[in-house]
C-alpha cells in the first residue's frame, strides 16, 4: 500500500472518529436540554462543602428578583423633601433664602411622612415631592431634636404608605436598601449593602448620645437623610440620619460607614407627636456644664464625672427638689455618670412625672434628693 493511501485511509478514521464524537457529544447536550427543559434562565449554581451533609445554594437570579421588588415595592412611599430656609440677618441687610433637600417616607395614606429633624429644622416653607413628580405642600406636626426625628402632614389623601418592618430582628449581614434624594437631584436613588452592625452609638455635638443604631454599608449621600433603609422583604426597618466620612482626630478617611434609627424607636416617637404635637421629655430644669478628668483637674473639682448645675430655674422640678448653683450631679436613679453614661441620655431614660433619686456633691460632701420629673419639649 503507497503511503499517499495509507494517509488517506488514516484521514478517513480520524474524520469519522470526530463524527462519532460530534454524535454523542450532541446525544448528550440533547439528554441534558430534555431534562433540563425549561429550567436553563433559573439554573441555580450549587456550592458544596466536602464531607458536608448540606449544600449551600446560592441563586443570584433570585436575589436580583427580590431586590428590585423591594425597590419597586417601597418607591411610591418615599418622598423628596424641599425646605426653604429663610435668610438671616447680617450687617448689611437679611442674607436671601436658601433652600435645603432631604428625603422622607409616607407611613400613613392621610399623608403622614416621616424624616430626620435636621432635614426641616428652621423650615419656613416644605415641599414633599412623590416619585411620579407630584408636588404637596406639607406642614410640620412635630419634631424632636434628639431623637433626630420630624412628622410631617402632606396636604393630601389617598398616598401610598410604607409597611413598616420589626429593627429588632436585624441581624448583621442582612441585604438592606437605602431609598433617597442624594443632593435633592438624584430623586428615588437604590443603593444595597447590608446591616454591617446594630446597637451602635453616636454622641451629637448637643451631648447626647444617640444609642441603638443601624450601621449600614448602603450608599448614604447628603440628600438622603430622612429616606428609608429597607428589607429584602419592602418593609421600612430604619430611618437613614447620618453618614461618617473621619474621625475628627485623624486625616484617616472612611468609607461605607453610615448610620439609621431603628424604625422600632422611630415609631415610638412618631406616636407621640401624631398624638400630642410634640415628643414628651423629662424636665430637670437647670442650666448645666458636662465634667470630664480633663476639667475636673483643671478646676480641681471633688469628681471627676457629672455635670455642675450653673443655673436653676426658678420654680423647676430642680428648684422645688432644693438643688443649688454649683451642686454636682454625679448619678441619675441607678445611672452613674461617666464616659459611656452621658447626663442626657440618663434623663432621658424616664418619663415626666416620674420620681428619681439624685446624687450630687455639695461642698465635697455627697447626698441624695428626689425630684419629680416636669415635661419639656427640649430641656
Amino acid at each position: 500500500m503507497s503511503w499517499k493511501r495509507i494517509l488517506y485511509v488514516t484521514f478517513i478514521i480520524v474524520i469519522s472518529g470526530i463524527s462519532a464524537l460530534s454524535g454523542a457529544l450532541a446525544g448528550g447536550i440533547a439528554v441534558y436540554s430534555a431534562l433540563n427543559k425549561n429550567n436553563s434562565r433559573n439554573a441555580t449554581p450549587i456550592i458544596s462543602t466536602p464531607g458536608a451533609s448540606n449544600e449551600i445554594i446560592v441563586s443570584s437570579t433570585k436575589f436580583e428578583t427580590a431586590i428590585t421588588q423591594a425597590a419597586e415595592k417601597i418607591g411610591p412611599s418615599v418622598i423628596t423633601i424641599v425646605c426653604t430656609i429663610p435668610g438671616q440677618m447680617t450687617f448689611f441687610g437679611k442674607s436671601a433664602d436658601q433652600e435645603s433637600s432631604g428625603s422622607g417616607i409616607i407611613i400613613s395614606a392621610d399623608g403622614y411622612a416621616l424624616t430626620n429633624n435636621h432635614v426641616v429644622e428652621g423650615a419656613s416653607q416644605i415641599i414633599g415631592i412623590l416619585a411620579d413628580g407630584t408636588q404637596l405642600p406639607a406642614k410640620l406636626v412635630g419634631s424632636d431634636a434628639y431623637a433626630d426625628l420630624a412628622v410631617l402632614k402632606l396636604d393630601a389623601d389617598g398616598l401610598t404608605s410604607a409597611k413598616l418592618g420589626n429593627s429588632d430582628n436585624l441581624k448583621p449581614g442582612e441585604t438592606v436598601l437605602a431609598i433617597g434624594s442624594p443632593l435633592g437631584d438624584f430623586k428615588n436613588s437604590v443603593t444595597v449593602g447590608v446591616v454591617s452592625a446594630t446597637g451602635r452609638s453616636i454622641t451629637t455635638s448637643d451631648g447626647y448620645q444617640m444609642e441603638n443604631l443601624i450601621q449600614t454599608d448602603a450608599a448614604i449621600n447628603s440628600g438622603n437623610s430622612g429616606g428609608p433603609l429597607v428589607n429584602l422583604a419592602g418593609e421600612v426597618i430604619g430611618i437613614n440620619t447620618l453618614v461618617v466620612r473621619g474621625s475628627g482626630y485623624s486625616s484617616n478617611i472612611a468609607e461605607g460607614l453610615g448610620f439609621a434609627i431603628p424604625i422600632n424607636v422611630a415609631y415610638a416617637v412618631v406616636e407621640q407627636i401624631i398624638e400630642k404635637g410634640y415628643f414628651s421629655r423629662p424636665y430637670l430644669g437647670i442650666r448645666w456644664q458636662s465634667i470630664n478628668p480633663q476639667i475636673s483637674a483643671m478646676y480641681r473639682l471633688p469628681v471627676e464625672w457629672g455635670v455642675y448645675i450653673a443655673n436653676v430655674t426658678p420654680d423647676s422640678p430642680a428648684a422645688n427638689a432644693g438643688l443649688q448653683r454649683g451642686d454636682i450631679i454625679t448619678r441619675i436613679g441607678d445611672v452613674t455618670l461617666d464616659g459611656d453614661h452621658s447626663y442626657i441620655n440618663a434623663l432621658y431614660a424616664y418619663s415626666p412625672g416620674d420620681k428619681i433619686m439624685l446624687e450630687i456633691v455639695r461642698e465635697n460632701k455627697k447626698m441624695e434628693v428626689e425630684v419629680t420629673l416636669g415635661e419639656t419639649k427640649i430641656e
